[in-house]
Order: structure tokens, then C-alpha cells, then sequence
């Protein structure tokens, strides 16, 4: 409420005391709102609850018994879906709401449970044998469904980390996984693809208006994930490693250009921040090896005082031309 242009109303005489001071007590009495608070408490409430089932299997499984502990998971995820299927609104391919307060939760509940009951399963009794691709393959089907089904954006989010990681058992060899090896090729190359794939959903998306609120979740993933294959790729092949530039380059100008259509900063600093990495190492690699070494490290940290403030000054823009 307005209450300056209040009080020089009242100062002009056009409206009373009385009148001023109501209003004064109704914007000083006024209810604020506690969306985001009532929020956060409901998701750390489902994350607790998971988390604290978990904790309570892992101390008493010798007791309770694997049987009861998977019929018990399977009777949550079972009762979260069915509400959710009983409450939902009419399926859209536009942005559907939800149709009350606590849907988001009940459904983000059936599918974490929906999780550990796939893994539990295969952990326990190996259902999947050694096709560890097929026991996040199915996971990730079910989640992306939810996710467009229900419409729901924390689940596309579970969705995609499970397309990571089904992405990576997939392509990567067993014993590079067992080894821990995730500088190895395979991965950067299957992060550069899925990084690709991520922006082209995205794209398609908003092209063909189907849940095209969800590009922005797309387009997230895809970007960080692009640069850092691109980045890893240029640490890894240390021999080819201005070869890299060219799609580091092409991923810059992309996204360059979408954040000046989309008017959104945060791709800016995304932007920023992995091509200054990315031509930093080159500019660096080479004044290794083109000047003697103290002249070399005398330039490198000329050039990090100077490009440091290049980029202030750059951002700064951004942000004023953003606005």
C-alpha cells in the first residue's frame, strides 16, 4: 500500500484524519505471505521422512526383515500415486497447476519411494542381474512419464540426473566405472552428447509448445553439462586440446544469443565463467611455451589481474543491458 501518496492526499485536503489513520492501521495490520516458507518446510519434510526411513531399515534390518521392508515402500509409492492419479487435473500440453497445496509433495514422495524400491530390489535380490544400465533405465521411463504426466519440474529434474546416470553405465565400460575413472573419454563424450541432446529438447520444446515451461530445466542441465565435457575433453586430450575450442566456442555463441532472446543473466554468467576457464588454459598453455618461464608466469598473472577486471566490467554491462 501506497502510504506517501496517502498522505499527500491528506496533506491536499482531499481526504480526512480518520480516513489517514484507517488507513495507516490496515497497512500496518496487513497479512504477508508465507508461500515459500510453508514450502521449504513441506519438501524438508519429504526428504526427512526418506531419508529417516532409510536410517530406520539400514538399523533394523535384521529384525524387520527384507520382505516387510519392501512391502512397506511399495505400499507408500503405490497409496502417493494413486492420490495423485485420483487428484490431477485434466492432462495439458501446456502448464497444468496443481490442483492443491500438497500434490507436489505427495507425488515427489512416490517417486523418491518409487527409487528405492527399484534399487532396494536390486541391491538385495539383483532382479537386473549385472545389467546395471536396465535398473536406471527404468526408473528414468517412469520418472520422465510422471514428470510430463503430472507436470511437475522437480521430477524432470530426477528424471534427467537419471538420464546422466543412465547414460554413463550405458556407454562407459564396466571396469572404467569400477575403477572410478570419470576423466575417461567415454564419459566426456557421452556428456557432450547428452548436453547436446538436453539443449535440443529444450529447443523443441518451446518450438512445438509442448510443457514448454520446462526449457529453462532443459536448458540448465544441457549447459553446465555441455561446457564441462568440453572443458574435461580439453584437460584429457592434452595433445588436441585446442580442438576443443570449437565447440566451446560454438556452445558460447548458442547460448550467447539465447540469453540475449530470453533476457536472462544467469546464462551469461554460465557462459562467462566456462569460456574464461576454457581460453584461459590455452592462452596460458601457450605463453608456457612460447616464453622463458619467468617472463611466462610474469605474463599469466598480468593477464588474470587484467582479465579479472575485464569481466567485472563485461558483467556489469550485461546485467545493466539485461535490466
Amino acid at each position: 500500500m501506497n502510504i506517501p501518496l496517502f498522505e499527500r492526499l491528506h496533506q491536499e485536503g482531499l481526504i480526512a484524519d480518520p480516513s489517514l489513520q484507517k488507513v495507516k492501521q490496515r497497512a500496518g495490520s496487513r497479512l504477508f505471505s508465507v508461500h515459500w516458507e510453508l514450502k521449504t518446510i513441506l519438501y524438508l519434510g519429504i526428504l526427512l521422512l526418506t531419508g529417516g526411513l532409510g536410517i530406520l531399515i539400514y538399523k533394523n534390518i535384521d529384525t524387520i526383515g527384507h520382505q516387510v521392508i519392501l512391502a512397506v515402500i511399495g505400499l507408500i509409492c503405490i497409496s502417493s500415486f494413486v492420490y495423485c492419479e485420483r487428484k490431477k487435473l485434466p492432462f495439458a500440453t501446456t502448464r497444468v497447476p496443481a490442483p492443491n497445496s500438497f500434490f507436489d509433495y505427495i507425488l515427489l514422495l512416490g517417486c523418491l519411494t518409487l527409487i528405492t524400491f527399484i534399487t532396494y530390489l536390486q541391491v538385495q535380490y539383483t532382479v537386473f542381474g549385472t545389467a546395471y544400465g536396465l535398473a536406471t533405465f527404468i526408473p528414468m521411463v517412469i520418472l520422465f512419464f510422471c514428470a510430463y504426466y503430472f507436470d511437475h519440474l522437480g521430477i524432470l529434474s530426477m528424471a534427467i540426473t537419471n538420464l546422466a546416470a543412465w547414460m554413463g553405465i550405458a556407454i562407459t565400460p564396466l571396469n572404467i566405472l569400477k575403477a572410478n575413472d570419470f576423466a575417461n573419454a567415454e564419459i566426456i563424450f557421452a556428456g557432450l552428447l547428452l548436453g547436446v541432446a538436453l539443449t535440443a529438447i529444450a529447443w523443441a520444446s518451446e518450438r512445438r509448445n509442448i510443457k514448454a515451461h520446462f526449457e529453462f530445466t532443459y536448458v540448465n542441465f544441457g549447459i553446465n553439462i555441455l561446457f564441462i565435457a568440453c572443458l574435461a575433453g580439453m584437460f584429457h586430450f592434452d595433445s588436441f586440446y585446442p580442438l576443443w575450442l570449437l565447440p566451446l566456442a560454438g556452445a558460447v555463441f548458442y547460448f550467447y544469443k539465447k540469453a540475449l532472446s530470453t533476457r536472462l543473466f544467469y546464462f551469461v554468467l554460465l557462459i562467462t565463467l566456462y569460456g574464461y576457464i576454457g581460453l584461459s588454459y590455452v592462452l596460458i598453455r601457450f605463453l608456457l611455451w612460447a616464453t622463458h618461464e619467468l617472463d611466462g608466469i610474469f605474463l599469466i598473472l598480468m593477464y588474470f589481474i587484467g582479465s579479472a577486471t575485464g569481466i567485472i566490467v563485461f558483467l556489469s554491462r550485461m546485467n545493466k543491458k539485461m535490466k
